[in-house]
């Protein structure tokens, strides 16, 4: 492609760089803890209106990534005979952790 002029070949630049930062990367935010007795713990729930985020409990510990930003509920699931866990109103932020700590189910 030959450009005529230097005004031409700056307006093809200028869409160029806008094309080019117009896109972020998206990565989320992510929500991690702990849970004890890890043994009853069975599953983590993140919901934010219509999005869904779902991850198993493994030794006792989650993690959910890539979560958009917002304000999540997050459930803990628990087995038979401890009750489940919910946590309201968990601000994900993009690029930021945001860590539950240590979650103890209740009989």
């Amino acid at each position: 492609m030959k450009i005529r002029n230097k005004s031409n070949a700056l307006a093809a630049l200028a869409l160029a760089s806008m094309g080019i930062f117009a896109f972020k990367n998206f990565s989320g935010g992510s929500i991690k803890g702990t849970v004890t007795p890890a043994e009853n713990a069975v599953n983590v729930w993140a919901i934010k209106g219509t999005d869904t985020l779902k991850s198993a409990i493994v030794g006792g510990q989650f993690a959910l990534s890539s979560a958009p930003a917002g304000t999540y509920t997050v459930t803990i699931e628990a087995a038979a005979p401890y009750k489940s866990v919910v946590k309201e109103s968990v601000v994900v932020a993009d690029d930021q952790v945001v860590d539950l700590g240590n979650i103890i189910l209740q009989k």
